[in-house]
């Protein structure tokens, strides 16, 4: 009975274990924010160049998921595994259900056209595997997302889907 008992123990700490040290995307944050998906390789070969490269092809989609709350990007930060970051220091309003696309390189912000430009024409995400990570005004994680091209990409386009 003690041995049951122990072996039944076990594998309940394994399966918190498990729990505990999955991926970072296991975890939900409360956030009506969410990013949406990745356009973590952008199409064509990568090149960097402000006025040649493709750096705006490159994207990360933020959805309010709220029914009800208007939810200002005003003070949300992203960053990704290597500690890159991005910091919204402008109101961009999302409505119930709306979202914006944050692009690499330059261009013209627009709430009628849901983008934000990092104004930045280095790539952010790396093509083989990285980590994305939405951070809350206060400081608090709002979401988290790890991906592979292998794992995680299964139609092999650049894009993945984190929620629907």
């Amino acid at each position: 009975m003690h041995i049951r008992l122990v072996v039944a123990a076990l594998a309940a700490a394994g399966t918190l274990a498990a729990l505990t040290a999955g991926p970072a995307q296991a975890a939900e944050y409360d956030s009506a924010l969410k990013v949406r998906g990745v356009q973590y390789d952008a199409p064509g070969r990568d090149s960097n160049s402000c006025s040649t490269g493709n750096t705006d092809e490159e994207y990360l989609t933020i959805k309010n998921y709220s029914s009800t709350k208007t939810v200002d990007l005003k003070g949300y930060v992203v960053k990704d595994a290597a500690g890159n970051r991005f910091a919204f220091t402008a109101s961009h309003s999302l409505q119930p259900g709306d979202y914006v696309k944050l692009r690499g390189g330059h261009g013209t912000d627009s709430d009628s056209r849901n983008v934000v430009y990092r104004d930045n024409c280095n790539f952010l995400w790396n093509n083989d595997k990285d980590t994305i990570y939405l951070y809350k005004p206060s400081g608090s994680r709002a979401d988290v997302h790890a991906y592979t091209k292998s794992g995680s990409d299964r139609d092999n386009n650049g894009y993945i889907t984190f929620h629907s």
